[in-house]
């Protein structure tokens, strides 16, 4: 499983890459691999304020659907169209081209509850 050292992470396997006051978000590698071939996501409209452990879309995968958590609070800013198209960017490239919604972050010391890549690892095999 592919867990990059640059990234944060939320229990509920959300990433999140830090690039200033902005986040790029999305799921993790063990998210995906859990959930099957993603076949539709569902996100959220530029401009709508995420909140902290609340819902901001949905995938769904062949075998389920499932809720996308916010790891932090923050305004859209950009929203990965491209899988509207090709939903399985999230499978095939988590970290990269899978990347689901840029945020403005509202409040910094929120990434320091977020995970290493560490202790992602262990609370997953727990």
């Amino acid at each position: 499983m592919n867990l990059p050292n640059d990234l944060l992470y939320s229990k509920e396997h959300e990433w999140v890459k830090v690039k200033g006051n902005t986040a790029l978000i999305g799921i993790t590698d063990f998210a995906q691999s859990e959930l099957g071939d993603i076949v539709y996501v569902e996100l959220p409209e530029v401009g709508a304020t995420i909140l902290k452990g609340e819902p901001f879309g949905s995938v769904e995968s062949v075998k389920t659907v499932s809720e996308l958590y916010a790891p932090i609070n923050g305004k859209v800013i950009s929203v990965n169209e491209a899988l509207g198209d090709s939903p399985e960017e999230i499978n095939d490239s988590p970290y990269e081209d899978g990347w689901m919604i840029e945020v403005e972050i509202a409040d910094e010391s929120e990434l320091k509850n977020l995970l290493s890549a560490e202790q992602y690892q262990e609370s997953i095999e727990e």
